[in-house]
């Protein structure tokens, strides 16, 4: 009976540490907001033009691309000319720097997998390149930036159909030189014209993004909060999951208030410094960090990132936290707009030489 009475002595406070252990697993969502331009202009300037000009070697292929109907600033309204900023793009040639031979050798098997021979292919390979910049000014005629496209040192490799015959493959390139050229050109364009409308749109422009994320949710059936942590996310992702880049979030912070309220608490309840409150905290100091992010609250956001830090579990984490926070608290007050929702007409914006100008949001 003593036996048995020292190992339930010592079992005790194995089951307390049992319970008191928390899991706690990633769980996703998906939101919708708009970004703001990383490059600060006059605040009017909503409409823009685009210009490309090529080689004269490169001209005939040139004609059938049109490629500055490719070009997208997101938020802006194109016109065909005299757009508060001008985007004016120049085409390099493409050229062909080196020629080459490539062979691949193909083992022959009979039906019993037995190697009788083998089998040589020709392919040929041509080495190119090709540039591209564009430089962007105002109407005024004022120099805003130049942007790279393309770079002669980032060299590309055009490589020929296989031939088992070797005289095929050499003369592969010279028969077909003007479609081989057509088909690379059209390619080298419309990756620049696409990369164009990446910059000018983070630069300038109010695109539509989706982030896809994360916060901590426990994942310890037997735990005390497991059913509350769970309803607590399913509540914000519902509401996160509903807004989008367009439309207002004024009022959805009064909606995630309960959420917040129940994380806020969590803190409170679990106030020691073991490790599995340490734990539970972490996730609501994370999981509010994240949730102000989207909220467009640097300020909170902040706030709950030194929170995290000082309650010393997997506190890396706040230092993440600090610099996006600074960084959207930078970016509100640089482009003087304090939201990532609002909607956006392009159509209403005129040029400097229309008769009216809208002035942005």
């Amino acid at each position: 009976m003593k036996k048995i009475y020292l190992f339930a002595f010592f079992l005790f406070p194995l089951a307390i540490a049992a319970q008191k252990s928390v899991d706690l697993d990633r769980y996703r969502f998906t939101v919708q907001h708009r970004s703001l331009p990383e490059y600060k202009l006059d605040s009017t300037y909503r409409t823009y033009n685009v210009d490309v000009e090529g080689t004269q070697l490169m001209q005939s292929f040139l004609q059938d691309l049109s490629p500055e109907k490719t070009v997208l600033l997101e938020g802006w309204r194109k016109l065909s000319q005299d757009g508060h900023i001008s985007i004016k793009v120049k085409l390099g040639d493409l050229l062909p720097e080196s020629v080459s031979v490539r062979e691949r050798a193909e083992t022959i098997k009979d039906r019993n997998g037995n190697v009788t021979g083998t089998r040589i292919f020709y392919r040929q390979e041509v080495i190119y390149s090709f540039e591209a910049n564009a430089t962007i000014t105002d109407y005024r005629g004022m120099h805003i930036m130049d942007q790279q496209l393309a770079d002669r040192r980032n060299k590309q490799i055009y490589r020929s159909p296989e031939f088992a015959i070797r005289h095929l493959a050499e003369g592969y390139f010279v028969i077909n030189s003007l479609a081989v050229t057509k088909d690379l050109y059209r390619n080298c364009v419309n990756k620049a014209m696409h990369y164009l409308s990446e910059r000018i749109t983070t630069n300038f422009g109010f695109g539509e993004t989706t982030s896809n994320d994360f916060m901590w949710i426990i994942d310890s059936r037997k735990h005390p909060e497991y059913t509350a942590h769970r309803n607590a996310f399913q509540q914000m992702n519902e509401v996160l999951f509903s807004m989008n880049a367009t439309s207002s979030i004024e009022g959805t912070r009064q909606q995630l208030q309960p959420v917040i309220d129940y994380f806020d608490k969590i803190k409170k309840k679990y106030p020691s410094t073991n490790k599995h409150d340490r734990k539970i905290r972490y996730a609501s100091y994370f999981n509010l960090a994240v949730l102000y992010y989207y909220l467009d609250d640097p300020q909170a956001m902040m706030k709950e990132a030194n929170g995290l830090e000082l309650n010393d579990f997997d506190a890396k984490d706040a230092k993440g936290f600090v610099q996006t926070a600074t960084w959207l608290k930078n970016l509100f007050q640089k482009t003087n707009i304090y939201t990532r929702h609002f909607a956006i007409d392009p159509t209403k914006f005129k040029g400097p030489y229309e008769k009216e100008d809208i002035t942005a949001k």
